[in-house]
């Protein structure tokens, strides 16, 4: 492209081919494709479950449950989580990390208490799956309706809750292992898969958004500074440029010379 730009003139400088734009798009498609990729935290950290809800919905409960441990204390008195409690565990072959937090209220909080509802805030972002105890509908969007309590009289119920459950005699929480497997199983890459880490997948974003500006492009300058920018990012993925930014990224997930 850039040949063709720098030496129109030339006789011996070949124009571009009549399906030039046509296979930058088809390029396009396959990043894509790659970036619908699981991923590759998703293996490393395990499905990230977090149990959403306010004060007193029996989250450290079905915690516990779920982690088949005493992990996190539990207690009738409101705001007794008060941090995120982060527990590793394998079902069905497949890693999990299941996320107790901090019950959510506006009101009533003291200072301990907010920072932790703060923190179970930022966890409900980071989440590939989100556990909902409260009130129907309150929740994430994407979030499961689970009914829980079910063994106390009296309990709060849900008209469409996607389990009901009581985590303190187990009934209902099988079928809610079996559903989360069958969910984290679709996010795990299959045999054969590629699965993109967050530089790798940042950076093929990077060229995806290159090729399909250039795609769309009719200015030749403008295309060529597209194409360049999505070579670019080809380079920095394979470790042809930015060799420093390349060590920053992997050297920042170690401690070392403390």
């Amino acid at each position: 492209m850039e040949a063709v730009l720098d030496f129109a003139d030339e006789d011996d400088v070949a124009v571009l081919p009549p399906d030039f734009v046509a296979e930058i798009s088809e390029l396009a498609g396959e990043i894509a494709e790659a970036l619908d990729a699981p991923r590759a935290e998703t293996l490393r950290e395990g499905f990230r479950v977090v149990l959403a809800g306010p004060p007193n919905a029996g989250k450290s409960t079905l915690f516990n449950a779920l982690v088949e441990s005493e992990a996190a204390i539990t207690s009738p008195s409101a705001g007794t989580t008060r941090d995120v409690l982060v527990y590793p565990v394998a079902l069905a072959g497949l890693p999990f990390s299941f996320i107790d937090t901090a019950g959510l209220r506006e009101e009533g909080a003291g200072e301990i208490e907010a920072i932790g509802i703060a923190r179970a805030q930022a966890e409900l972002e980071k989440a590939d799956l989100v556990l909902w105890l409260g009130p129907e509908g309150e929740g994430p969007g994407d979030a499961w309706e689970i009914e829980t309590q079910i063994d106390v009289k009296g309990h709060p119920s849900k008209d469409g809750p996607r389990h009901r459950v009581s985590g303190l005699t187990g009934e209902g929480v099988v079928s809610l292992k079996q559903d989360l497997v069958a969910v984290a199983r679709e996010a795990m890459p299959r045999p054969g898969q590629a699965a993109l880490n967050l530089r790798q997948r940042n950076l093929l974003g990077d060229a995806f958004a290159a090729l399909g500006s250039a795609a769309g492009e009719d200015d030749p300058l403008l295309l060529a500074e597209q194409l360049r920018l999505a070579r670019l990012s080809f380079d920095r993925l394979i470790g042809r440029s930015a060799t420093e930014d390349m060590l920053d990224a992997l050297f920042g997930r170690f401690c070392i010379g403390k």
